[in-house]
């Protein structure tokens, strides 16, 4: 489970739990014996036309999932070996907020005239060198950002307390000296190898499959390599009961069971539109146009009314529960509950928030700091058009979603990997109901995953082996 604890505040995560509780266990084969008079059998995974397939589609061949030559000394045998991995757990340690205490206090020097609970200035003098004063006024996204934090500040800040204190007394938090080693130091990260959005952009210049052609490709061998072309103009399942391995452009990636993808950008999602599911839970965290992307180059952004065309109403089941997550930018919180929704036809039913700890109960960033936040909102709201329309079993009954809950977890320290929200979405999801996640970086079992960096994190780098065995 990833829920640690569950309060009335909302809920404790642990994310890294989460990831390795999804049985990352491949089975693969090897020859225990070497015959010298009959030639070794090697299993090779291929693409190839499969006539037997609808519309005569391209289908994958391979050796099954259990294999097993037997025979004397003489002539060989082969034999499945499990190996288990799991995600590297520094990823997650988080000992320390990201502003240490001394730039803390500088901060709240600095910042000492400014009141962020109650009072706001519009205007501050600041002396710079030997020139005159000047007024320097917050700008209008500035003095509502400061609004709405003054809203929340009691909330987050009681309801996380709470939820620390219970995530200390069981001992899944630590006081900080409790676990001081000398070991904690740089994080060496994986070099990102296969740059998936180029991979995106160079498909969209490549011929695609008709729109009558197979729109699902379904893994069933081992360690496979899947041919790029192919990647954007189909869903990629994998639907066994134990990881599969895949290959892109010389790089291993590792998918979850039950897992399945579309590895495109916004302009080729017609598979997923096309694959015949609609879906129950949409998780959206929407590429947000700022500042710190255009300067890091991270990835690409997308403009509010890009987000705007997304087709939504033809991927949501009736009662679709639709989840996003917003920066902390005012103008984007707004643009979601009073333009994006509507156009949707979805009716805004409650606000969370993620709020990011250490592993000590710390927030990751100073609560009143103006420049950096430790946490996120995310806005939840129900599709509405299709609700009279819907054939309701009255057996089954989802409760109301609650209003300004709190998701309280160490985030990992790669850049926007979310926490995961299975857990905490599944009382106001229909049992067995489809959900989606939009421009994931990372799948989940049991879950529909689409982006062009869909399979970011589960590069074979983030991931460690455990054990191995028959």
């Amino acid at each position: 489970m990833s829920v640690v604890h569950h309060l009335s505040p909302g809920w404790l995560l642990d994310h890294l739990s989460f990831i390795n509780k999804a049985n990352y266990q491949l089975r693969q084969h090897q020859e225990s014996f070497c015959s010298k008079n009959n030639p070794t059998s090697v299993y090779m995974d291929s693409l190839q036309l499969d006539p037997g397939s609808p519309f005569g589609a391209p289908a994958m061949c391979f050796a099954p999932d259990f294999t097993t030559v037997s025979g004397n000394d003489d002539e060989g045998s082969c034999e499945v070996i499990t190996e288990k991995y799991v995600f590297r757990s520094e990823l997650f340690n988080v000992a320390k907020p990201y502003i240490v205490p001394a730039v803390r206090k500088e901060r709240q020097q600095s910042n000492k005239n400014e009141n962020l609970v109650t009072d706001y200035k519009q205007e501050v003098s600041v002396s710079v060198g030997k020139k005159r004063k000047r007024c320097i006024a917050f700008n209008q996204g500035e003095l509502d950002a400061m609004e709405y934090h003054t809203k929340i500040r009691e909330l987050i800040l009681d309801g996380s307390s709470k939820l620390i204190q219970e995530g200390l007394r069981s001992g899944f938090l630590y006081p900080l000296v409790e676990k001081q080693d000398g070991s904690s130091g740089c994080i060496t990260l994986p070099l990102d190898a296969c740059n998936l959005s180029e991979l995106c952009e160079m498909a969209k210049h490549l011929p695609s499959l008709n729109e009558m052609e197979l729109q699902t490709l379904q893994l069933m061998g081992d360690d496979m390599s899947v041919i790029e072309l192919d990647l954007s103009s189909q869903i990629i399942e994998n639907n066994s009961s134990f990881s599969k391995m895949i290959t892109l452009m010389g790089q291993k990636y590792l998918l979850p069971p039950q897992s399945s993808f579309l590895l495109s950008d916004i302009s080729c999602m017609q598979p997923l539109l096309n694959c015949g599911k609609t879906f129950d839970a949409i998780v959206i965290d929407p590429p947000w146009e700022n500042k710190s992307v255009k300067r890091s180059n991270r990835y690409s952004s997308l403009s509010p009314q890009q987000i705007k065309r997304m087709p939504i109403p033809k991927l949501a089941a009736a009662d679709c529960l639709i989840v996003t997550w917003v920066t902390n930018r005012q103008k984007h919180l707004c643009f979601v509950k009073e333009e994006l929704y509507p156009s949707w036809s979805v009716e805004v039913v409650a606000e969370w928030y993620w709020v990011k700890i250490t592993n000590s109960g710390e927030f990751v960033f100073p609560l009143d700091s103006p420049h950096k936040k430790p946490y996120e909102c995310l806005v939840l709201g129900r599709v509405k058009e299709k609700t009279a329309l819907a054939l309701r079993n009255p057996d089954v009954r989802v409760p109301p979603v609650p209003d300004q809950k709190l998701i309280v977890s160490v985030p990992c320290v790669l850049h926007s990997h979310k926490p995961p929200l299975t857990e905490v979405l599944r009382d106001y999801i229909k049992p067995g109901g489809q959900c989606l996640e939009l421009f994931a970086r990372n799948l989940q079992p049991g879950w529909m995953s689409w982006g062009n960096e869909v399979l970011k994190f589960q590069h074979m780098d983030y991931f460690i082996a455990l054990e191995s065995g028959c």
